[in-house]
């Protein structure tokens, strides 16, 4: 039974690849109008593919030094394994890999939604929302598969070399290469999250500003230099960076809860290893539920809710997998008490365990629904951005910034309860499983997240290209709904990266041999306050980067709008190519500081003050990190929805609003504020809390106070007594009912 299951976590993901791949097949075989139009998604395809490659090659130098690196340390200390360079290689290698799915279906289905808008809003939404399937189920299916596999191979190995797995010595060395695997799909998540944020919105605030506030032209007006560049963007920042961010944050989570189930003492029918098995097997479940739930998304009539029709897909995703892990859970854990070697062998149910599923899927959905609230338009918070805009630039500034900093305090009440509950529901495993129950439906979110840039850029291209007003309409509502998804993603994936941090902080803390983060020690406390600044430094960076680009971005269009005779007239064409290669060349340079940050602050502070300053600092980093990562993702996107307000139109003080006006001007710079908060420091919040989390976790042996293996293993022998006397408890009231 044991292998059936083993085996069965991966051929779930090579069926998700196998649904992926008809699903884009049959976006492929779409029409894609006219010459023009072709012409066009030619060049932001090309723009996009260069980008990526320019990236990929840069690092390539990345991952093969960090590789010998591992491979060294890995030779040092026990239970470790040189071999985890290679799984670090397999992890960097998939995060790619994935990121470059979303972009190849991304940059053929624009304008084959663009196409299908001229026919109904129903068929746009049907291709780009397929589209953004064939990503989710990509990213989901390669990470289903990659862990799945590389644990199978891992754990035999370790088996077979060690003679057994004594101790579980086999199953924890096999963890720990695993998480080799991690550290390589999120240090190229934050590298593709920030490199591409910083590209996008340098594009995206050169083409605002220049040509919408200066020349009053159109957004993705023909004749703007950046429109190209703006919408290559949309593609390498908002698909491939965002498909390398949720692959990596997939693996995270499963590896959190599978590192704590190894803590677990469990009498089951799968050798023991049940609650290791069961994240995998979830997560896998969550892959096919999440291709049912496609099948339901979609619309009638124009007037139907695009909205509606996402959240009708989602939501039977969700409950189909809440089902199914009830009778998962039943199945595979064992009756009785389940303990918990970590923190004093906490005892609980399987039914807990489900409990805690159940949990985090709850609280994904809230944070979902009051992200959706935050940034929707029609609410009160984008209406008070509307409304404030008629006095100016600076109120709608300040409204803004208000909304983004009210909209962290439910979000946070929601996640606080979330990790209560489900700490009491099954302890710190409960807490990573709920992690794993909330990313258990990763294919369906990102579908729904994807299909927004989808239709941005079949918006684009519409407007480019000249089509039928009624066209440039349909891809609005979609992008409008994109928009709002796109912040509710963002906001489901700083709620799972703050439990999958939690659940690493737990399993570092073991491995590194300390007990507990004391913060009445000066150090420790000292660290904390450096992990709380660090968000901020690296959100700086990033922002400015974009700031930076984005003057060069500027500059370059104002010298061709003077330069180039005949562009506003359209007797020239503009030289598109200067733009891309702006943004090409400062994303690529302005990655590495950030990035930089995350990978070695873990390294320099556990290395010279200790294992429990550094619990400190990352103590410090995942509660700002998760404030910073709300607050700039909701402010960003309220932004974003309030100019898009003015596009349809909105009364302000007893009178009709439209483009162009003053407050939508003011309503532009707030935009062009929130882009890089929303698409570029924003969403790399997660990245970072997890990535400097999994670095932590990899050093944590090399640093350990004492042998931090010993103690678990001890603890574990703790744990297998208090299970041994409740089987002897339960036997003797089954002989005393017998002799009654």
């Amino acid at each position: 039974m044991e292998q059936l299951f083993l085996y069965l976590v991966p051929a779930l993901g090579l069926v998700g690849l196998i649904i992926m791949f008809t699903k884009s097949s049959w976006v492929v075989k779409q029409p894609t109008g006219d010459a023009n139009m072709v012409e066009l998604a030619g060049h932001i395809s090309k723009g996009a593919m260069a980008f990526l490659k320019a990236e990929w090659k840069i690092l390539s130098y990345f991952v093969v030094i960090a590789a010998i690196i591992l491979a060294w340390s890995g030779t040092l200390v026990d239970n470790s394994s040189p071999i985890i360079a290679i799984s670090f290689v397999i992890g960097a290698v998939l995060s790619a890999l994935a990121g470059y799915i979303g972009m190849n279906i991304a940059t053929k289905a624009n304008v084959r939604t663009t196409e299908a808008a001229k026919t109904s809003l129903s068929k746009a939404l049907k291709v780009s929302f397929t589209g953004g399937s064939v990503m989710g189920l990509g990213v989901a299916g390669l990470a289903v598969l990659g862990m799945g596999s590389l644990f199978i191979v891992f754990y035999n190995m370790f088996v077979i070399s060690t003679g057994g797995d004594v101790n579980g010595q086999a199953m924890e060395t096999a963890l720990e290469v695993l998480a080799g695997f991690s550290l390589g799909a999120e240090s190229i998540a934050l590298f593709a999250r920030v490199g591409g944020g910083i590209y996008t919105k340098a594009a995206d605030v050169g083409a605002d500003l220049v040509g919408k506030v200066e020349a009053g032209i159109p957004e993705d007006d023909v004749r703007n230099p950046a429109t190209i560049a703006d919408n290559v963007g949309d593609n390498v920042g908002d698909v491939a960076g965002m498909g390398a961010d949720l692959f990596g944050s997939y693996v995270a989570t499963i590896l959190a809860s599978m590192v704590l189930g190894r803590e677990i003492v469990s009498n089951d029918n799968f050798g023991g290893i049940a609650p290791i098995l069961l994240p995998l097997v979830i997560a896998g479940l969550g892959l096919m539920f999440s291709i049912v739930g496609t099948f339901f998304v979609r619309i009638n009539k124009e007037t139907d809710s695009v909205q509606l029709a996402l959240n009708k897909g989602n939501w039977i995703s969700i409950l189909l997998t809440v089902g199914a892990s009830y009778f998962l859970i039943d199945y595979m854990l064992p009756e009785g008490d389940l303990v918990l070697s970590r923190g004093g062998s906490i005892t609980f149910t399987k039914m807990g365990v489900f409990g805690a599923v159940f949990i985090g899927l709850i609280v994904g959905a809230l944070m979902s629904i009051i992200t959706e609230y935050y940034t929707a338009m029609g609410k009160r918070p984008v209406n008070s951005i509307v409304q404030q805009s008629s006095t100016g630039h600076a109120t709608n500034i300040i409204a803004g910034l208000s909304v983004g900093m009210e909209s962290t305090v439910l979000p946070i009440l929601v996640l606080a309860a979330g990790i209560y509950t489900s700490f009491l529901a099954a302890g710190l495993y409960g807490v990573a499983i709920a992690a794993a129950g909330m990313m258990a439906t990763t294919a369906m979110q990102l579908a729904i997240d994807a299909f927004g840039p989808i239709a941005d850029n079949a918006g684009g291209i519409a407007e480019m290209a000249g089509c039928d007003k009624k066209v440039r309409e349909r891809t609005d509502v979609l992008d409008a709904v994109g928009n709002t998804t796109a912040a509710a993603g963002k906001g489901f994936a700083i709620a799972s990266a703050a439990l999958t941090a939690l659940a690493l902080f737990a399993a570092y803390v073991g491995i590194a041999g300390i007990s507990s983060i004391d913060i009445y020690k000066a150090d420790v406390l000292s660290g904390l306050f450096v992990g709380a600044m660090i968000p901020f430094i690296f959100s700086s960076l990033a922002i400015a980067a974009v700031g930076r680009a984005a003057m060069d971005m500027v500059n370059e269009v104002r010298r061709q709008f003077r330069e180039i005779p005949g562009i506003m007239e359209y007797k020239a064409k503009p030289e598109y190519e200067k733009c891309v290669e702006i943004s090409t060349k400062a994303s690529l340079r302005e990655m590495v500081a950030p990035g930089a940050i995350a990978l070695l602050v873990p390294i320099i502070v556990g290395f010279l003050f200790g294992p429990e300053v550094l619990g400190g600092v990352l103590a410090g980093v995942t509660v700002s990190g998760v404030l910073m990562g709300i607050f700039q993702n909701n402010a960003g996107g309220a932004w974003d929805n309030a100019k898009k307000s003015f596009e349809k139109g909105v009364e302000i003080d007893g009178k009709m609003e439209y483009k162009g006006s003053e407050p939508h001007k003011a309503s532009v710079t707030g935009d062009t504020v929130g882009d890089p908060f929303k698409d570029t420091s924003g969403p790399s919040m997660n990245i970072l809390i997890k990535l400097m989390s999994i670095v932590a976790l990899v050093i944590a042996p090399h640093i350990s106070e004492g042998d931090g293996t010993h103690g678990i293993v001890e603890q574990k022998e703790e744990a297998k007594e208090i299970v041994h006397d409740q089987d002897l408890k339960v036997i003797e009231k089954e002989i005393i009912m017998l002799t009654e």
